[in-house]
């Protein structure tokens, strides 16, 4: 009973309390326009904060794997205090923009507070989000030992449901008190919810570090044993990610361009379950495969297949015009969306199916540049697309007003994501392969 709790208060629960924190950057659409009009810039400008957080979150995992692989309280620790302080910098520099384009009403008078929602949002919050988003993992798994997928999807499932969860939440603190106010009231709380994980954190009592490693084996000798399937890996997840985020960032303006601009909250939250169900379904289903590379063949032949039905029936491009093609595009979402989640939940443990536990925090980390790169690359894909291709018609916002949408741009984005996945479907099969699972 004693070890059955251990594996929940020394690696699940601090995991989730790690991964609902920091799962909240995916909140950014939530705030980003009331950010913009507040210190007097474009939506555009903004959005970079979003992609750079996203790019030092795989970067800072690529960089900084090997503190995390020797030391996961000084990790947690590190994540803990760089959410925190970014969430707080952001939220000052937001009071601070607002106050300069009050005061003088030019739009690049708060240029300085621009560039501090950058740094805060962008980089000290990143190096929170890599070196959170690492810390449990490896632990995980090593308490988990038989259900490895089970473990390590609970967690990053916890990071894809953080979105559902503090939406609301979010949104009442923005109404009730403000932007930035927000911004430091949850900086005080995730920071609490962090330290409380970064405290309960722990590996086996039972578990040495291989001697290779503590005599300071480097991660990139050991990917160098496998380095085609460590490249096959590392492009499907790349792929599955740019793909995921094309989409996922169009999103909204899908759902209103097909009529349901009403129920656009609702089918948010919805796709952000199938986000979350995809990261501890199908990672729990690969425990039960003899090769895990299997679920992502699963997971990209299902995203070709939706893609692909609704390319043919044209049901974006036609706004939805009949039951069929309304049915159709919201499999999409969910579909991509299950996908997407999936991918990044089954990462770490095929990794360790391939190159064992030695150094696998810092493999994944390497690993997670792929998100770094997508994150810069997924939503400026498709905003690039949208905005060179097609015409913007007007339709119903669902409160009683209008809306500019772009139906021929976002059907567009499909034929591009399509090919991708078949892409990364083939380096499936033919780089990554079908190994059975190491003994290590």
């Amino acid at each position: 009973m004693k070890n059955i709790q251990n594996k929940w208060i020394r690696a699940a629960i601090p995991a989730l309390l790690l991964h609902c924190s920091i799962g909240t950057v995916y909140c950014w659409s939530i705030f980003s326009q009331e950010i913009a009009d507040y210190i007097g810039f474009s939506k555009s400008a903004t959005e970079w904060a979003f992609s750079f957080a996203i790019f030092f979150l795989g970067m800072s995992a690529a960089f900084l794997g090997n503190v995390v692989e020797k030391d996961i309280h000084r990790s947690s620790l590190i994540a803990a205090i760089c959410f925190a302080a970014g969430m707080a910098g952001t939220g000052f520099f937001i009071w601070y923009g607002g106050k300069q384009f009050a005061a003088s009403g030019y739009t690049k008078g708060s240029v300085l507070a621009l560039i501090g929602i950058y740094i805060c949002y962008g980089f000290i919050m990143g190096i929170g989000l890599g070196t959170g988003y690492l810390s449990p993992v490896k632990t995980l798994m090593l308490w988990f030992q038989d259900r490895k997928g089970l473990a390590t999807g609970l967690a990053v499932a916890g990071f894809g449901a953080a979105k559902a969860i503090a939406s609301p939440i979010m949104q009442a603190l923005q109404k009730s008190l403000g932007t930035w106010q927000m911004f430091l009231i949850l900086a005080a709380v995730y920071f609490v919810m962090m330290f409380v994980g970064h405290l309960l954190l722990a590996k086996p009592a039972d578990w040495h570090e291989p001697a290779s490693q503590e005599k300071g084996a480097r991660a990139i000798d050991v990917i160098k044993t496998k380095p085609v399937v460590f490249i096959g890996i590392w492009l499907m997840f790349y792929i599955n990610i740019t793909c995921g985020l094309a989409l996922i960032s169009q999103e909204k303006m899908i759902i209103k361009c097909i009529g349901l601009a009403g129920m656009a909250g609702v089918l948010s939250s919805i796709t952000a379950v199938f986000n979350a169900g995809g990261r501890l379904g199908f990672s729990a289903w690969a425990d039960t495969m003899k090769d895990r590379n299997t679920v992502y063949k699963i997971m990209l032949i299902l995203s070709i297949v939706a893609t692909g039905l609704v390319i043919v029936t044209r049901g974006i491009a036609d706004m939805g015009q009949s039951t069929l093609l309304l049915i159709l595009v919201l499999v999409l979402l969910f579909v991509v969306n299950a996908g997407y989640g999936g991918g990044f939940s089954n990462v770490p443990t095929l990794l360790s199916d391939h190159y064992g536990m030695q150094n696998i925090s810092a493999i994944h980390g390497i690993t997670l540049s792929a998100w770094a790169i997508a994150g810069l690359t997924g939503n400026q894909l498709a905003s690039f697309i949208v905005g060179h291709v097609g015409s913007k018609v007007d339709v119903s916002d669902g409160h009683g007003g209008f809306t500019k949408v772009n139906p021929v741009g976002y059907q567009t984005v499909l034929y591009v994501t399509i090919v991708l996945y078949v892409v990364a479907l083939l380096c499936s099969f033919f780089l990554v392969g079908g190994k059975k699972k190491s003994k290590s």
